[in-house]
């Protein structure tokens, strides 16, 4: 059944029915356009949307999704999709030695006392459940991103190997005519190869490294197998969105494109649906989960909630993601917390659309310095790290932005975004002031504003560090995430080399993020809380809609997903255990 045509169907309902609503302007008892009923209405097409909505329908409950953009997937299908899961099916069929007591250590040595106890246990409880669920009922499959260390490894119950999966590849004719309406990945896989997220550590040295070079060579031989066998390959997040939507058409589950959040609709003080754009009411007899993503693309709300500087030109999450489920649930009286935070990453403002700046920070050959010329944070830190390091400076000195300078050595050795070795970067990056150019490190200070003797000293200071093999002042290589995304041939430290051939290349650096990670307070149940501490009936939470249960950190890739779609599934539990 095509989207429009349930749309449609939907539309069809029963004209000219009042309802009590809250939330979104609208004004209680104002007349809908139609009225459709369904056990459970879902809010948002993304991971924890698609997910919940899944488990509902497997659990016999009438399930239906609600999206607001002309696509489904949303920042799901443009991420690489890693997802973090301790303890799943996959990672312990490789062999990976996880326990439920080293991830609960872990967990909490990461998150620490902010998040409770509760919440964190029923994430590690129901996350491997998810993920055997998630493989029963849809065409997807899993990998381990093997050897992507947790990104505190040296905690209690951190694991230097991972506990990150990713999708398989996804024949996305499996899909049909939906296959049009994913949502696109933020950077396409090139054409004529197949790319898994954990190829990218080695792509990024192919020209300098064995495995490297065989690893490009495997993701062209992966595409010309699939195009014999007649295949459209997925992967990363165009195949974790596409798998969920596959799951759900096979369960009959539609999906309802271009159809925005008004408001929800409260009956007897219990969340019983939504209002859509149009006026359409979507009751829900059990309940309503929103799973509608976080406030990135929300100005106002940036504004309102977080530090400065900070806007909406930085992120990378999807465009729909203005904060409407957040909002609605705001003003049906939800306590919202960490609105201040977000997923944050050092990106580089390119034109057209930010990049999240990963791999190129911890290749050997660079530094990254404020304002003032000076390094300031280990550069392989894990990326929300980074960025909140630059915030906290920023309050007593100029941090905002940063530069991430390079030198030629590293520009004849790495791919940097999707440029190979040795070719030159578009004029555009140049003329947009966010890549600076020079023959000298005096030069290149003066181009970007900074005190050339200062960056002087810092250069010469790093190298001494990079010649030793120790970074004495933000000791970046100890951790063996800081090594993930090294390079293993550059010794004595594969994170760290001099910079020394010119030219040199300053690279723009501003607090960028993969989505806001503040929402709804949510319990260990994914019900929606009030500021005293009681449920809002009917009401659930789940993704970047509620606050997350990583806190204010990061445990590894993945991070994002893997909680999202976990409370998704819990939420969905819990509504049909319910009546």
């Amino acid at each position: 059944m095509s989207v429009k045509r349930t749309r449609r169907e939907v539309l069809r309902g029963a004209a000219g029915a009042t309802a009590l609503i809250a939330t979104g302007g609208l004004n209680a008892g104002r007349a809908h356009a139609g009225v459709a009923e369904y056990d459970v209405v879902v809010v948002g097409s993304g991971a924890a949307g698609m997910t919940a909505a899944l488990r509902a329908a497997k659990l016999g409950l009438s399930a239906v999704v609600v999206e607001k953009a002309a696509t489904f997937g949303g920042s799901a299908a443009r991420s690489g999709a890693g997802i973090w899961i301790p303890n799943n099916q996959v990672i312990l069929r490789a062999g990976v030695p996880d326990t439920p007591a080293k991830a609960a250590q872990y967990l909490a040595a990461v998150v620490g006392s902010e998040v409770p106890a509760a919440r964190q246990q029923a994430f590690l409880a129901a996350g491997p459940a998810m993920i055997s669920f998630v493989m029963a009922s849809s065409p997807l499959r899993f990998r381990w991103m093997e050897g992507y260390s947790d990104y505190y490894p040296e905690l209690p119950g951190g694991l230097p190997g991972g506990r990150s999966i990713e999708p398989d590849l996804l024949d996305g004719r499996v899909l049909g005519a939906e296959l049009a309406r994913l949502n696109p990945a933020y950077i396409p896989v090139p054409e004529g190869t197949v790319v898994f997220s954990a190829d990218y550590r080695w792509l990024n040295l192919a020209l300098v490294n064995a495995r490297g070079t065989a690893v490009a060579a495997e993701v062209v031989a992966r595409w010309v197998a699939a195009k014999a066998r007649g295949e459209i390959p997925l992967t990363m997040g165009q195949a974790l969105a596409g798998g969920l939507r596959a799951g759900l058409a096979a369960a009959g589950v539609p999906v309802l494109l271009n159809t925005p959040l008004a408001g929800l609709h409260f009956e007897n003080g219990r969340a019983a649906g939504v209002v859509v754009g149009d006026g359409t009411l979507m009751r829900a007899r059990r309940g309503v989960i929103v799973g509608s993503g976080g406030f990135e693309h929300n100005l106002a709300m940036r504004t309102e909630y977080q530090r400065q500087p900070i806007g909406t030109d930085w992120t990378v999450g999807a465009d729909s993601n203005t904060g409407d489920g957040i909002r609605a649930g705001r003003t049906a009286g939800a306590a919202l917390d960490l609105m201040d935070d977000a997923w944050w990453g050092p990106a580089i403002p390119l034109p057209g659309e930010p990049y999240f700046c990963l791999a190129e920070r911890t290749l050997p050959g660079c530094i990254l310095v404020n304002g003032q010329g000076v390094r300031y944070v280990n550069e392989a830190a894990p990326y929300s790290d980074v960025v909140h390091v630059m915030y906290d400076r920023n309050s007593t000195g100029p941090h905002i932005p940063s530069w991430l300078i390079v030198d030629q050595n590293y520009r004849n050795r790495y791919l940097f975004k999707d440029i190979a070795p040795t070719l030159p970067f578009p004029d555009s990056w140049y003329d947009s002031g966010a890549v600076h150019k020079a023959w000298s490190i005096g030069e290149l200070a003066s181009r970007i504003g900074v005190p050339s003797s200062a960056l002087r000293q810092t250069v010469t200071r790093f190298n001494g560090f990079a010649l030793a093999g120790r970074d004495a002042d933000f000791h970046r290589g100890d951790s063996a995430y800081d090594r993930y995304y090294a390079d293993p041939g550059v010794r004595p430290n594969p994170c760290l080399a001099p910079l020394w051939l010119p030219p040199f290349y300053a690279f723009k650096i501003v607090p960028g993020d993969l989505g806001t990670k503040g929402g709804m307070r949510t319990d260990a149940r994914a019900r929606v809380l009030r500021a005293d501490g009681t449920v809002i009936p009917g009401l659930y939470a789940a993704g970047n809609a509620s606050g997350a249960v990583m806190g204010r950190s990061y445990a590894g890739a993945g991070s994002t997903l893997g909680p999202a779609m976990a409370f998704g599934y819990i939420a969905a539990g819990d509504l049909a255990a319910a009546m």
